[in-house]
């Protein structure tokens, strides 16, 4: 049985597939229900869609970091820093942070 929160965002998705919200929500809800591999494709597409984007960086970087690449996450990690300082958001800063020292 599908999870009703993939099947709503397939759904929109299917509908607008140029919806960067629609997928990172789907991406989301692929990840709550341990559907990584389909996942990460999405998360991957988010950060592909805009450069400014940190919140799929810090997904993605965690679900790399979960499913032990953390060659793969360190850097996605490490623009998602980038991306906190310049967007002043301490909370994600201080956690990023805190990731990238448990990874040296």
């Amino acid at each position: 049985m599908t999870d009703p929160r993939v099947a709503r965002f397939s759904a929109l998705l299917a509908q607008q597939p140029d919806n960067e919200l629609f997928r990172f929500s789907l991406a989301q809800a692929l990840e709550a229900t341990g559907q990584t591999d389909e996942a990460e494709s999405h998360y991957r597409a988010c950060v592909e869609a805009r450069a400014d984007w940190m919140l799929p960086r810090i997904l993605l970087g965690k679900l790399l970091l979960h499913t032990q690449r953390p060659d793969q996450a360190k850097p996605l990690l490490q623009e998602a820093l980038q991306l906190a300082i310049a967007q002043d958001h301490d909370d994600p800063r201080e956690e990023l942070e805190s990731m990238l020292d448990s990874l040296d």
